[in-house]
């Protein structure tokens, strides 16, 4: 075709549109959408200039002016698989997932063989949380092509977001192996080992992922989750400090970090990035509901109550800040209200298992023991509980006949717990059968004592085999136990006596003296640690009480050293390097007058023995102590002195000093 001027020659439509693509994947938008307009002016038909026009509009999201220019090209070409795909692109930037689903099956249709199509109809299922659908259309992508790593990636997404660990973690492999610079699936392959619990893999990832982008804040903060999760907590600190670094305005580090500062019980500090986090973020939920946890671990449950309410005027159907606020109101004596709080985090996810183990304990500290061990039975699905539920075959013991079977009963929890339920041995034996027990190494020897033949397996030695398990602390379900029927005839743990006559020989030097066993520091592992133990030195106030021997108890290599240094004028025997385990604990204690403990396992074994013991609680102690008394229905020869406010320990130790007073003179007399 000629121009009026010879010579110069007219390019075809075909060569515009040719030449508008060109500019199109090169990405010069401005250039290409002039090219498809012209084209459009001239040819208003041109169902291909019309569907990439849109494809411009979506691109620069003006999402709306895409979908309608797609619609159009379709309408002149219904069977143009391309635009079908491409409308599915722009209804989903608009959030009209079913409809962009829709229009990605009408691309399926109209070609098979689309991986494309099959990817993004993935994505808009992802989004809607069909996840199995949208598991399978990636496969249908990576079937079609198997380079897609796009398709891998968002694979391993909607894998990991069924908890289907190994299987996403193969796909975010698959990912990386397809394109090794794929920084984000690094960071959510790293996250998947994580879940999955392999975290030395994990936290390799995530520094592989730093070694490749070193400013990759999110990479940094995830790594600290990694490094929580393998208990390693300075480098988690350092890790979130990084991200921070990186990126000053992250709420999320900040409150990572304020996680890890309050697991290690730096309060301040806790509270401080908690604060940050919800400065920079004022609607974060999560972040507030963590401020209060970091609060009411320092005893402001004032302050806390504050901030899990602000969290729930944010979130109010976030169950974990309706359980915690429960928690902050059961600090402060207000049981009703924790009892309330508590039943609307149930309400709100009814299979919340620290819901229901919040609820359980808060029964069982109000002796409300009928519902209370019901409710215990969800401590296996708790996650703050500090032990795993051992995965049988064998089914659980209901208290039935046990006939010619063998019973395995297992200690769950802590050596406490264990010399407090196995209390109950007597009464499994009149259901007959055979008895297994297994413990802690700590405890076979002492438990050997016990009437009855059975057992004793130290914890991680082979089993033999049995027919029924039990868990110690499910033995009071089975039995019934109220508070008018707990098994508490003692004693019901002996000392060896061998070992108790070696020992009163040689404590024949101090028989004028009130002999007193001292305790006071339990395992630091233990998650209320901070609160049940003190310091040696704060018990001086016992030192002015005269004609008084006091004999260390203390186990732990930190807290059983402050024995070295007593306070002035106490008289402190430290012969604890000769007590190998609780048998010859118990050899010892049989040959003192009195015990006095803080709440830990030898206050339990006194309490079995049926020796005196003093035990001092915390204000807000375990729900074993019940509330406000001073007696035990559990241990009939023990005495609770209670703190009278949050920390205060003065007062009570000053109390026992009276007390132990008393007793050195009803003794003289």
């Amino acid at each position: 075709m000629s121009t009026d001027n010879p010579g110069i020659t007219t390019i075809s439509t075909q060569q515009v549109y040719d030449l508008a693509l060109l500019h199109h994947h090169a990405g010069r938008l401005h250039e290409a959408e002039q090219l498809y307009r012209q084209i459009l002016s001239q040819q208003p038909q041109h169902f291909k200039a019309l569907q990439h026009l849109g494809v411009i509009a979506y691109q620069t999201g003006q999402n709306d002016a895409a979908v309608n220019l797609i619609r159009r090209a379709i309408a002149l070409a219904p069977d143009y698989a391309e635009a079908h795909c491409n409308l599915g692109n722009a209804l989903q930037a608009k959030r009209q997932l079913n409809e962009a689903i829709a229009a990605y099956r009408a691309a399926i249709a109209l070609k098979p063989d689309y991986a494309a199509a099959y990817y993004n109809l993935g994505n808009a299922l992802q989004t809607m949380e069909q996840l199995d659908e949208a598991i399978a259309a990636y496969h249908h992508a990576i079937g079609l092509q198997p380079d897609h790593a796009a398709a891998h990636f968002n694979l391993g997404n909607a894998l990991q977001a069924k908890g289907q660990f190994s299987e996403a973690i193969a796909a975010y492999r698959a990912a990386i192996t397809l394109k090794s610079d794929y920084i984000e699936a690094y960071s959510n392959l790293g996250g998947a080992l994580t879940d999955n619990g392999q975290l030395d893999e994990a936290i390799a990832v995530y520094r592989a992922a730093i070694a490749l982008k070193p400013d990759y804040a999110e990479a940094h903060n995830n790594l600290g989750v990694a490094l929580i999760a393998g208990g390693q907590f300075s480098e988690a600190i350092a890790a979130y400090r990084a991200a921070i670094v990186l990126k000053p305005n992250y709420a999320e580090a900040y409150s990572n970090l304020g996680g890890v500062l309050t697991a290690g019980g730096q309060f301040d500090e806790a509270i401080a990035a908690f604060r940050q986090a919800v400065a920079l973020r004022p609607n974060y939920a999560e972040g507030h509901n963590n401020l209060g946890n970091a609060l009411q671990n320092s005893g402001q449950f004032d302050q806390a109550l504050a901030a899990y309410r602000q969290s729930i005027a944010l979130a109010p159907e976030f169950a974990e800040a309706h359980s915690n606020l429960g928690n902050s109101f059961r600090a402060m004596g207000q049981l009703d209200e924790a009892a309330a709080a508590y039943r609307h985090a149930i309400l709100l996810k009814p299979d919340y298992a620290e819901a229901h183990s919040n609820m359980a304990t808060l029964l069982l500290l109000r002796g409300d023991f009928k519902r209370g061990w019901q409710e215990y039975e969800w401590r296996w699905k708790s996650k703050s509980f500090p032990s795993n539920r051992r995965n049988f075959s064998q089914p659980q013991w209901n208290g039935g006949l046990l006939e010619a079977r063998t019973l395995l009963l297992h200690a769950e929890q802590g050596i406490g717990d264990a010399l407090q339920f196995i209390r109950y041995l007597p009464m499994v034996a009149q259901r007959g059968g055979k008895i297994i027990i297994e413990c802690q190494a700590e405890l076979q020897r002492l438990l050997q004592t016990m009437p009855g033949k059975c057992q004793i397996i130290i914890q991680g030695e082979p089993l033999p085999a049995f027919d029924l398990h039990c868990p110690l602390l499910s033995l009071p379900l089975v039995f019934d136990t109220t508070l008018e029927n707990i098994p508490n005839n003692v004693p019901y743990l002996y000392a060896d006596a061998q070992d108790a006559k070696r020992w009163r020989e040689r404590l024949n030097d101090y028989s004028s003296n009130l002999k007193v066993g001292l305790v006071w520091a339990g395992n630091p592992a233990q998650q209320n640690d901070r609160n049940r133990s003190i310091k040696l030195s704060s018990l001086a106030p016992l030192a002015r009480v005269h004609g008084v021997r006091f004999f260390s108890l203390q186990k732990g290599l930190t807290a059983a050293a402050q024995a070295k240094m007593p306070p002035a004028g106490m008289e402190l025997i430290d012969w604890t390097a000769d007590l190998k385990d609780f048998a010859d604990t118990a050899a010892l204690i049989v040959n003192l007058d009195l015990v006095i403990s803080v709440d830990t396992s030898v206050a339990h074994l006194a309490g079995a023995m049926g020796k005196p013991v003093w035990v001092l609680l915390a204000l807000n102690p375990p729900w074993r102590w019940l509330l406000e008394r001073e007696d035990s229905p559990w241990y009939p020869t023990m005495r609770l002195f209670r703190q009278k406010s949050f920390g205060d320990w003065d007062e009570v130790i000053e109390r026992v000093a009276e007390r132990l007073a008393a007793a050195r003179r009803d003794r003289a007399e």
